[in-house]
């Protein structure tokens, strides 16, 4: 089929990186978002803007926090036809309550878990959850999105399709794909070395385009190998689930087990018994970890089969003093306080998953780190999008005299993921500064409306592509690289001068005289991303000013 080795290896890189590249440049872009997915929510929602603050006191603060949260209309309708009979108006017996913090998280996440009686799988039931100010308990609304944790976040891994896990598949699949475009890149360019710091900008566009994404695929190739293979290994439950499958029973009985090894509790004993102390438990657990040498924030408080007889309490370090992503977890017996359990340290397989998992979700202490994930992020993106281009640029001439619309459709959708992309995330945070606090019963969540925009603006960005991609079927540049382009840096702008408009938090006071950075943090991002933009746009622009006069002079000889 192929004269060489590396001529299928060429091959499969192009063909391979085309068909999922797109599913990528998401992962990518929204990947590196995520890296200050808690910062944008501190943008996103004004109310959030204070400093971080530590597990507050369970008696104080928590319990009361607990006692009111009800189950969410997602968890109601997915019990709905797994119980015998109606669901029942109230929910009693509360199975777990539990809250969580990073160290970059002014506010804190509590969740509760409830028994349903009539469940026909006793392990399922109904949860809540709710987002409150550890200073004082007070709940945030319910209808506010958290834009970086609760939507790039998850969109970078999931593209926030749940039905049937189906986003989770795709992403695998692409990071499945992007492992193979890695090494057959690596073995079709035999000079990796002298590529590696290879850039001519002021060549012609195919050759700087075809630089530039060899530069930035050899500079960043460790990082992305290493993100594609981790996330692979961190979803593997999914993709190779033990449950709902013939091991589903032997999956039990290893649950049971380790119930009994461990020492904690599997079932409830249906003995009602009294709460202990909490905040003598964190205490307590605190002086054990600072016995080890250990900091000792706490990360996640659990309660277990609350007000049971075999009610235990499960506290987790932050853990933000080290790259592996462990709790060194202390339960204690709910009723009278006693230690059950000390986790033991892991296995040498443990070890090297949560090694891995930690240092891909990256929850340590480290900023200078935290910026290189965002480099790396951004020159994949980089990467994939010169890689559109320079498919496009090789074939859109021949395409033309042969009447094929193949590079006009690649074009299309490359603009659609590249600029495209840009303008849904900051359509969905225009929106989230115009939109009202509260809006009429009729309409949909604020949270809600705020992903619709979200996903209009990309699909309209996309219909602008399609519609502007006539030129490159007679292979000329597309004029929709440019307005997009134009698009994003004022859109960018328009997102920075809304923030200071609606809450009065501009530059000059979230940098020296109040200085808060995790908003100056994405101002000064948003305005970056403006300048390069307007740069790009006038780039284009100008080659558009420069074939014009070409054309027109082809045209005469003609």
């Amino acid at each position: 089929m192929f004269q060489s080795f590396r001529l299928s290896m060429t091959w499969l890189h192009t063909w391979f990186g085309l068909a999922l590249g797109f599913v990528l440049m998401a992962c990518f872009f929204f990947g590196a978002l995520s890296v200050f997915d808690r910062e944008i929510d501190r943008w996103a929602i004004p109310a959030s803007r204070f400093e971080p603050q530590p597990m507050p006191s369970f008696e104080k603060v928590l319990r009361p926090a607990f006692e009111k949260i009800q189950p969410t209309k997602e968890s109601l309708e997915f019990m709905r036809d797994r119980v015998n009979g109606p669901l029942p108006e109230r929910f009693d017996t509360v199975r777990t309550w539990g809250a969580y913090t990073t160290h970059r998280d002014p506010v804190l996440s509590v969740f509760a878990g409830y028994v349903v009686p009539n469940a026909k799988n006793p392990e399922e039931g109904v949860w809540g959850n709710r987002t409150i100010d550890p200073r004082s308990g007070v709940a945030l609304p319910d209808d506010q999105l958290k834009i970086g944790s609760r939507f790039f976040y998850p969109l970078h891994y999931s593209l926030n399709f749940q039905w049937k896990s189906i986003g989770y598949w795709i992403v695998g699949l692409a990071a499945l794909v992007m492992l193979v475009a890695l090494v057959s890149g690596v073995v079709m360019h035999r000079k990796i070395f002298r590529e590696f710091f290879t850039f001519r900008p002021k060549k012609a566009s195919q050759r700087s385009t075809l630089d530039l994404h060899n530069m930035t695929g050899v500079l960043a190739l460790p990082f992305h190998f290493f993100f594609a293979f981790t996330g692979l290994v961190i979803f593997a439950g999914i993709y190779f689930p033990v449950t709902h499958t013939q091991l589903e029973p032997l999956h039990e009985l290893h649950e049971k087990m380790e119930a009994q090894e461990t020492g904690l509790p599997h079932d409830r004993a249906g003995v009602a018994a009294p709460l202990a102390s909490v905040d003598n438990m964190v205490s307590e657990a605190r002086r054990r970890w600072a016995a080890k040498g250990m900091a000792g924030e706490v990360g996640l408080l659990s309660l277990n089969h609350v007000g049971d007889e075999n009610g235990y309490v499960s506290i987790y370090r932050a853990g933000t003093d080290r790259i592996a992503l462990v709790g060194d977890g202390i339960h204690f017996k709910a009723s009278t306080g006693d230690v059950l359990r000390e986790d033991p340290p892991r296995t040498t397989v443990d070890s090297i998953n949560t090694f891995l998992t930690g240092l891909h979700l990256q929850h340590f202490r480290h900023w200078m780190l935290r910026w290189l994930y965002v480099l790396g992020g951004l020159m994949g993106c980089v990467c994939i999008a010169t890689g559109f281009i320079f498919f496009v640029e090789k074939r859109k001439k021949q395409h033309a005299k042969s009447g094929s619309q193949g590079a006009r459709i690649v074009d299309a959708l490359a603009v659609t993921t590249v600029t495209g992309m840009l303008l849904a995330a900051l359509g969905i945070l225009i929106a989230n500064r115009l939109l009202p606090e509260t809006l009429p019963p009729t309409w949909p969540a604020r949270g809600d409306l705020e992903q619709y925009i979200f996903w209009a603006t990309w699909v309209a960005a996309m219909a602008h592509a399609f519609a502007r991609s006539g030129p490159v079927a007679q292979g000329q540049p597309n004029p929709a690289w440019r307005e997009q382009s134009w698009a994003v840096a004022v859109l960018a702008v328009g997102a920075v001068l809304l923030n200071w408009i609606t809450t009065g938090d501009h530059l000059i006071k979230t940098v020296w005289t109040d200085t808060y950075w995790p908003v100056a943090g994405v101002d000064l991002f948003l305005l970056a991303g403006a300048w390069l933009s307007f740069k790009a746009a006038r780039k284009l622009a100008h080659k558009a000013s420069v074939h014009k006069p070409v054309q027109r002079t082809e045209a005469a000889h003609a």
